[in-house]
Formats: C-alpha cells, sequence, structure tokens
C-alpha cells in the first residue's frame, strides 16, 4: 500500500497519544437539559483535547462520525496550534499562521492537523462504526492516502460527490468547481457485510411494489434450512386446490415439494390468474436501496438551502458561511439505518449535525443522540444556540415541525484542566470524582465508561468491577481531605476489600489512593494492588 509522506508527520505520527486528558466541565448556564444530565453534548474548546477527553466515556461507542474540516483552500486563514513536542516543529509551524494561499507548505500543516484528529476519532468509533469526511479537491488526494494508512484501505466505502452549488461562476478560467466529496470508511467494514440487516441503504418505499400486509393475521412462513436449496430435479406439484404446477427450467428460487407445501398451507401461494406465485411481504424485502456514489441534489440539496435554513433560525444569513444542509447530514445519518446511534462531528460549526439528528429523531421517533465540538467563539452564540433554538421551536418558522419544536435537550461544555500529577499535588486542577475514577479506569484497561457518570459504591471508593478485578477510588476533590488520614489505605479498607475479593472470587482488586499504610507485600498476599496517586495516573493492568 502506497504511504503518504509529509513534512512533519513523524512529530504528530504518534501525538495524539501524548495529548493530555482534560476533563469536561458541564455549563449548566449555556445548556438546554432537564434536572439530568442530557445524553447529548456541545462542547466548546479544542478539538484535539475534546476528542481525548471523550475517550474515557465514549472510546469503542460512536457509530457515526461526520466532520467537515478545513477544504485548506488557502481562504479559510486557519491556524494550527497543536502543542506538539518538537522546538523545529512549533518554530516552523509560527513562520506563516494563519496558513493561507501564500503557505507553499500549507498541505503538509493540514495533514499534520488531520492525522491525530482522525487517530482519536477512529478510537472513539464502535466496531460497526462509519465514518463521513467532507473534502474538496484540494486535499481529496491527500486525505484518501492518509486515511487508507489510519482505517486500512480495505475499510474504504465510498468516494460521494455532492454539488455544492446550483450556480456558475463566470468569473471560473476553467472549469465551474461546484462540486464537493464525501470520503466514507468503515472501523470494520467486512461488519456492514455480515447481514443484509447491516447494508448501506437508502430508504425507498416498497408498499407499492409489495402490497400484502404484514399484519394479515396470517402466520410468517420461515424457510427450514433443509430445504433451502437452489435446485431440484425436475418435478410436477399437486396442489391441494387441484392446480398442477411443474417449477419451469432455470426458474429461481427453486423451491422443494416440502417447503412448497408448507408455504401453501401457510397462505403464502396466490393462485391469480390460475398460476400460483409466491406472496412476498413488506416486512421480509430488503429495506431500500444501495445509494449512489453520485448525491441527489433534490435530497440532499445545496449549500444555498443551508444558508436559507440559517436565516430561517436566526433572522440574517450571516451568522455562518456556506452552511451544510440539514437534509445532507440527515441523508449520510440514515442510509446507516441505526436508529439509536451517537453521532459525532467534531468540525461543529453551525451545529448542522445536530440539527439533523434531532429532526431525523423528530421523523422517526429514533433514539439517535450528537456530540459536537466547536473550538470557536460561535460555539455559544451560533452552535449552541441553534440546536436551542430548533429544539424549543424558531416561532417565525415556515416548516409547522421546526416552528413547534424538534424537542430534545443538550449539555454544553467547556475543556477543564489537565490531569496531571503537578495538578494533583498542589489543588490547582483537582478534576470530580467522576472525571478522574473514569480517567484511571480508561488509562488502566481501555474500557469506557459511557454518559453514566461514576460515584464510589461503598465506603472503600468501589466505582468499577468486572470479572478480572475490582476498581477502587479513595479521592474527593478537596486538597485538604486528600492531605488528611481519610484519603489513605487503612488497614479497615484492606480488610473490607479483602473479604470482598475472595467472596467474589476476583482475581484482585486495584485501589487508588494517595497513601497506605501497609506494606506491599502484606496486600499482595490480599490480593491488592495499590496504585499511589498522582505518580500512578497510567497505571496498566
Amino acid at each position: 500500500m502506497p504511504i503518504l509522506e509529509f513534512k512533519g508527520k513523524y512529530h504528530v505520527y504518534a501525538h495524539h497519544l501524548s495529548v493530555p486528558f482534560r476533563p469536561l466541565v458541564p455549563d449548566p448556564k449555556s445548556s438546554l437539559a432537564s434536572a439530568d444530565e442530557s445524553e447529548n453534548l456541545i462542547i466548546h474548546g479544542d478539538n484535539l483535547h475534546a476528542l481525548k477527553a471523550l475517550l474515557p466515556r465514549y472510546a469503542d461507542r460512536v457509530k457515526i462520525v461526520y466532520i467537515d474540516p478545513p477544504y485548506n483552500t488557502g481562504n479559510e486563514r486557519w491556524i494550527y496550534n497543536d502543542n506538539v513536542n518538537s522546538p523545529a516543529m512549533r518554530e516552523w509551524l509560527k513562520q506563516q499562521s494563519p496558513v493561507d494561499d501564500e503557505d507553499l507548505e500549507r498541505h503538509d500543516k493540514w495533514l499534520c492537523m488531520m492525522w491525530p484528529r482522525l487517530q482519536l476519532l477512529r478510537e472513539l468509533m464502535a466496531e460497526d462504526g462509519i465514518i463521513f469526511v467532507s473534502v474538496d479537491q484540494n486535499e481529496q488526494h491527500h486525505l484518501k492516502l492518509m486515511m487508507d494508512e489510519i482505517f486500512g484501505e480495505h475499510n474504504f466505502f465510498a468516494l460521494l460527490t455532492r454539488r455544492a452549488m446550483h450556480t456558475v461562476r463566470n468569473s471560473s478560467k476553467d472549469f465551474n468547481l461546484n462540486a464537493d466529496y464525501v470520503m466514507v470508511y468503515g472501523k470494520d467494514k467486512s461488519w456492514f457485510a455480515r447481514d443484509k440487516s447491516r447494508y448501506i441503504r437508502q430508504l425507498v418505499d416498497k408498499s407499492q411494489n409489495y402490497p400484502h400486509d404484514d399484519h394479515d393475521g396470517r402466520g410468517r412462513y420461515k424457510l427450514d434450512p433443509l430445504h433451502a436449496r437452489n435446485f431440484y430435479e425436475p418435478y410436477e406439484f399437486a396442489f391441494e386446490n387441484g392446480v398442477t404446477w411443474r417449477p419451469p427450467s432455470g426458474s429461481f428460487p427453486r423451491y422443494s415439494p416440502e417447503t412448497l407445501r408448507c408455504m401453501e398451507r401457510d397462505g403464502r401461494i396466490s393462485f391469480s390468474g390460475g398460476k400460483p406465485m409466491a406472496k412476498r411481504y413488506l416486512a421480509e424485502v430488503q429495506e431500500g436501496r444501495p445509494p449512489d456514489a453520485i448525491l441527489d441534489d433534490k435530497v440532499v440539496r445545496f449549500n444555498a438551502t443551508g444558508t436559507s435554513e440559517l436565516r430561517g433560525i436566526f433572522g440574517v444569513a450571516s451568522v455562518f458561511p456556506q452552511p451544510k444542509p440539514v437534509a445532507f447530514i440527515r441523508f449520510l445519518i440514515e442510509i446507516v439505518r441505526r436508529d439509536d446511534a451517537l453521532v459525532l462531528d467534531s468540525f461543529a460549526g453551525s451545529g448542522t449535525t445536530a440539527h439533523a439528528v434531532l429532526d431525523l429523531n423528530k421523523a422517526d421517533g429514533g433514539n439517535r443522540s450528537f456530540i459536537l465540538v466547536e473550538c470557536e467563539e460561535y460555539a455559544k452564540s451560533v452552535t449552541a444556540e441553534r440546536v436551542r433554538r430548533v429544539a424549543q421551536g424558531v416561532p417565525d418558522a415556515k416548516d409547522k415541525t421546526l416552528r413547534n419544536g424538534l424537542g430534545g435537550s443538550f449539555t454544553y461544555c467547556t475543556l477543564g484542566k489537565p490531569i496531571t500529577p503537578e495538578g494533583l499535588l498542589t489543588g490547582e486542577a483537582l478534576p470530580t470524582y467522576s472525571a478522574l475514577a473514569a480517567y484511571l479506569l480508561h488509562t488502566a484497561t481501555g474500557i469506557s465508561t459511557g454518559p453514566d457518570a461514576l460515584a464510589p459504591m461503598n465506603n472503600d471508593g468501589l466505582f468499577h468491577e468486572d470479572d478480572e478485578a475490582d476498581y477502587y477510588l479513595l479521592y474527593k476533590d478537596d486538597l485538604e481531605w486528600l492531605r488528611s488520614h481519610d484519603a489513605v489505605l487503612n488497614d479497615q479498607h484492606a480488610l473490607r476489600i479483602r473479604a470482598r475479593t475472595r467472596k467474589k472470587s476476583h482475581k484482585k482488586a486495584i485501589v487508588f489512593a494517595a497513601g497506605k499504610y501497609l506494606g506491599q507485600r502484606e496486600l499482595t498476599d490480599w490480593g491488592i494492588v495499590f496504585c499511589q496517586l498522582p505518580w500512578e495516573l497510567h497505571r496498566a493492568r
């Protein structure tokens, strides 16, 4: 497989591993949520740090990723600000920032920016996850090689072509560049091919083609594998109503006599016109059809539609340039056919992805959720505000559904200070119990806990258990408490932990605490592994 080389690659190759964990800090005043935190998140902050912050709770859980990164046309003037551990690279990046069309190395910088973010997105994706990346001709060829390397070329689905504008640029000296593209990869493409229900499909209405009511009271015939053969010796079959039938040569499917008898008794044979025909019910027909790689603009619309939608929500169209239309993002989500999907957009822009999720949930009763990440200052005034308005209702909207509101909620978050030994020692950056527990569990095991907050289950700080170990954390986000005897693993804690570990037949108990009053030899005999905070923040099981 060809390997893409670019300036700075070896400095960013493992950069996603060195990005510090920063806990998510909810902002209730900016959120649209009930007393319980919403499963939907809008995060304001650097998307590289935000993606790393999501790992303890969402690794291997995201079903759909859609991102619309800078196209790198030279007009966006985006800034590369990743803190890469290389003085030479930092100096190189400072030479021309923001990146514009005068920068002869802008393609290298774009690839340096994308590489660690795609690595973290892949970690967040579930086995059946799929990623859609919008791009234009400036970086399409570079992106393909980079994603082949990160996701594997065998996981490439398609390059979708979308007509972004319906107008002609008369100022163009050659071609009218009115298209952009969507690169589609799966984390494990083979997952989608294991069953017809997993196929990527564009939903279509087949009720006219297969009019038999799925709820007509008849039992549904299930094909016996013993009878499900593709060919038989020629035979003549007599139905119970006296009709005699000889299957024509070469017809498919060729049912066995046993299968035909079962189908007849189950009411699955129609004798309209005297010729026996098998009834096919709508529920049994493979849903939809394969989507075209050239997207239908009547379905996905143009960027002008996205601009009109923003104007209808905010009253002005200038709050965000060239937003994607809701129908386009909705189409991408819909063809995956997962009504409970977690959808992540780490270049959230005006919030179209969240709008599409809420719109689709309203239409089909689905339970999809979203996570948006936006680093710019308009995260609150545009991104979150748009989602707030479409959820609660836009009074002057022409569309009745939007006027009444799509429903839904979200928790608005910012990024806290990095979890570091220094921050824990000084008390300057003490994460909540839930954030630290989720972080420790992920670094020790790779397990993500999901959106539910972790809390101690007993007085000894038990916060997670599995078939191999119990996990304990003696901690409060209070520096005085951390310096007290309560934060230390004493013999009473250890005896209770030993008794529970033996009772549950666990192999061991892993205890995180600021100190201990027992020797490690004694703890080892009791099946306890002690991890001293803050030094063992990266404990491996």
